[in-house]
């Protein structure tokens, strides 16, 4: 049996009923953060951009464009046009193993699929869940980066199989999507890392996934040995114990492990220094003006650190920037990504004063590090994170997740009435017998 053929017969073969209770929950945490998130992105120019061409082409009414007025769209218009909303405001969920945004492009393509199949909350989450722990399993065996490419390599796994579950695909056809997927999708790292490329990347990546389990269901046949055939997948993906992403499916989830909620905005890998970073601070009572070093042990290079950013890209990539304003304001949230904070001269001035260590944090491949203040009379403080606040390792609390939607949903539009009723309906979706019932809630 090929990789793809293994993963598919755990796909299709796995119903809600044998998921566990806290995978469940994490699927709703991941859709209200990635709505969230797509409030906060609505009207980002390259959102923007995606949403006009989507509503020039028009075509079948599928599914729903979230917090916009207009007629619904064909699915896979829906899927990107969300996407690239939830992904271009840097403030989407993450994963910790595969070091990709495997919620953004499963949610957008699970509830645009689900809403033109009239499927229920359970089908919805049941696919996530499901597509969630393909896309982990494949990221945790590949090193995309290594070969150039972002990880929106991994993330089309996760929504591919996502969608073709809810389109009730047989073994073969999902062994098919899966195959597809393989083939769909690339994606510059070093162009995500500095412009509007990455949410590009997630909105293809949701498109194509789409795209997949359609040709698929349709008959559509590709290669299946795709994964472990000479210059396949893996081969070309720097991948590693091919094996490993097939064994024990069912024994783990990585949505229960892995998933990692951004409670800030920013890349995932910076959260949990930031939060290192506002706790020495409050602890020492640390003014700006004191402060002569600030030490960053971390998973980045000392000289990949970005300095004085100018653009919400700069400035959700910039290690020293969210370090430096958790200490000016001791903490880091939505508000920090506005030009009035990233401008700021007192935020400015003390970014000069953060550096790198050459050791790398050993908690670095969980978003870890150690970040440690000291002053100019010599005093000093040092705070270590093994992971960052709402992931896996230190627990997802609903109360954070609903601070989050209700702090960043109005920016989509949405009046408080429709906020309380559309957080309502993702904290009990598994009740909710059309999906519909959710997005329409999303429309402004």
């Amino acid at each position: 049996m090929t990789t793809a053929a293994a993963l598919a017969k755990f796909a299709t073969d796995t119903r809600f009923e044998h998921l566990p209770p806290r995978a469940v929950e994490h699927a709703k945490c991941s859709v209200a953060s990635t709505i969230a998130s797509a409030a906060m992105g609505r009207d980002i120019d390259s959102a923007k951009a995606f949403r006009e061409m989507a509503r020039e082409r028009g075509g079948t009414a599928d599914a729903t464009i979230w917090f916009d007025g207009g007629p619904k769209l064909p699915v896979m218009d829906a899927a990107r046009t969300n996407a690239i909303m939830s992904d271009s405001a840097a403030s989407d969920d993450s994963d910790l193993a595969a070091h990709a945004h495997l919620g953004t492009v499963t949610c957008t393509a699970a509830i645009a699929m689900g809403e033109r199949q009239r499927a229920s909350g359970r089908d919805v989450l049941a696919a996530i869940v499901v597509g969630y722990e393909i896309g982990n399993r494949i990221g945790k065996h590949i090193k995309p980066a290594e070969a150039g490419f972002h990880p929106g390599v991994i993330t089309i796994f996760s929504a591919t199989v996502a969608a073709g579950k809810l389109m009730k695909l047989n073994g073969e056809q999902m062994t098919q999507a899966i195959a597809l997927a393989a083939t769909s999708i690339g994606g510059s790292r070093v162009a995500a890392d500095m412009s509007c490329a990455r949410e590009y990347d997630a909105a293809l990546s949701s498109m194509l996934a789409v795209t997949a389990a359609m040709a698929a269901a349709k008959g559509f046949t590709t290669e299946t040995k795709i994964m472990e055939m000479p210059r396949g997948y893996f081969e070309v993906f720097k991948g590693h114990d091919l094996e490993g992403v097939t064994r024990g499916l069912g024994e783990s989830w990585g949505i229960i492990e892995d998933l990692a909620i951004k409670l800030m905005p920013g890349a995932w890998v910076n959260h949990a220094l930031a939060e290192a970073a506002w706790t020495c601070a409050a602890e020492g009572d640390i003014k700006p003006h004191e402060v002569d070093r600030i030490a960053v042990q971390t998973r980045r290079s000392v000289r990949h650190l970005l300095y004085h950013p100018t653009d919400l890209t700069g400035v959700a990539h910039s290690l020293p920037y969210m370090v430096a304003a958790s200490v000016v304001d001791r903490t880091y949230s939505w508000q920090h990504v506005t030009p009035a904070k990233f401008r700021d001269p007192v935020i400015g001035a003390l970014q000069d004063k953060v550096v790198g260590t050459e050791e790398p944090s050993p908690y670095a491949h969980r978003g870890g590090g150690t970040v440690t203040i000291t002053t100019k009379n010599g005093r000093s403080y040092s705070q270590t994170f093994e992971a960052p606040r709402g992931s896996g390792p230190r627990g997802i609390k609903w109360a954070d997740i609903s601070a989050k939607y209700r702090a960043l949903t109005p920016m989509g539009g949405l009046s408080q009435q429709k906020i309380d009723q559309s957080l309502g309906v993702v904290q009990r979706f598994e009740e909710t017998q059309n999906v519909s019932a959710l997005t329409d809630l999303l429309r402004v």
